[in-house]
């Protein structure tokens, strides 16, 4: 089979480097009835320990030459190919039971990957995610520091999250420009209280951080006023990195309670 020329517009760059690929594996702990979904299996680098370890394993693959190459290599009963785009694929749709998710995922799309990803946390027992390493500091970033923004507090709402390995440009086919890191995602609901409504907790976020560098009274002006903040204990000169998670939990509860319905 002729070698495959990797494409940009895929944001394909593929793993190659055996140590890290055994420490990713190493890291998912897959047993061999679990059910395992690989987001772009690429070349097969995961794919291949995957399945020693596994009975069945189901991947995501969007371009059309890598899906024959899995089918030439794998049998069916082994592999399951869902061909099609990751960011509309309904990952609920595989199982029944319990999800691990896997995967070196595209930097094109890796932050509306996340949030469409983070819809299924109830199936999900974990994910293991290469992406580029400043994604990674942006979801694991603490409270009033540089990286701290909208992908932190939604994903923190939802999984506790740590960097567990960094990746080197060169254990890449081809070498990117930029650092990697492999991140552990598990699902927690709750850990930071419970929304009322998750797509007001989203929208209150987004205003909140529509312009960093102004204060919480600015960016949600004619949403929230002095009485709302006051009623929370939230100083409203704060910037928006500098409230905790649990605060729009309750920011955004508050105001639900406020103007009624999600959005209003």
């Amino acid at each position: 089979m002729t070698q495959h020329i990797p494409r940009k517009r895929f944001g394909q760059n593929f793993l190659q480097d055996t140590r890290v690929i055994e420490d990713i594996v190493r890291a998912v702990r897959p047993e061999r009835t679990d059910t395992v979904i690989e987001i772009g299996p690429g070349l097969g680098a995961i794919t291949r320990p995957l399945l020693d370890r596994l009975d069945h394993l189901h991947v995501v693959e969007i371009d059309r030459d890598i899906i024959e190459r899995l089918r030439s290599e794998f049998p069916p009963e082994r592999l399951t190919i869902h061909a099609g785009d990751a960011l509309a694929f309904d990952f609920a749709s595989v199982g029944p039971g319990p999800l691990k998710i896997v995967g070196n995922l595209p930097y094109n799309i890796s932050t509306p990957l996340l949030f469409h990803l983070a819809g299924f946390g109830q199936r999900v027992t974990d994910m293991h995610f290469m992406l580029q390493k400043e994604v990674v500091d942006r979801m694991v970033a603490a409270p009033s520091s540089a990286d701290y923004g909208r992908l932190s507090v939604m994903l923190q709402y939802r999984f506790e999250m740590e960097e567990i390995l960094a990746v080197p440009p060169d254990a890449f086919w081809p070498p990117p420009k930029v650092d990697s890191a492999v991140v552990r995602m598990i699902p927690l609901p709750g850990r930071a209280g419970v929304a009322d409504d998750e797509a007001r907790l989203e929208d209150t976020v987004s205003r909140a951080f529509a312009q960093r560098r102004k204060t919480l009274r600015n960016n949600l002006k004619g949403l929230a006023d002095e009485a709302d903040f006051a009623a929370l204990g939230i100083d409203p000169g704060l910037r928006p990195e500098n409230l905790p998670v649990e605060d729009y939990v309750r920011l955004s509860n508050h105001l639900g309670k406020k103007h009624g319905k999600s959005g209003a």
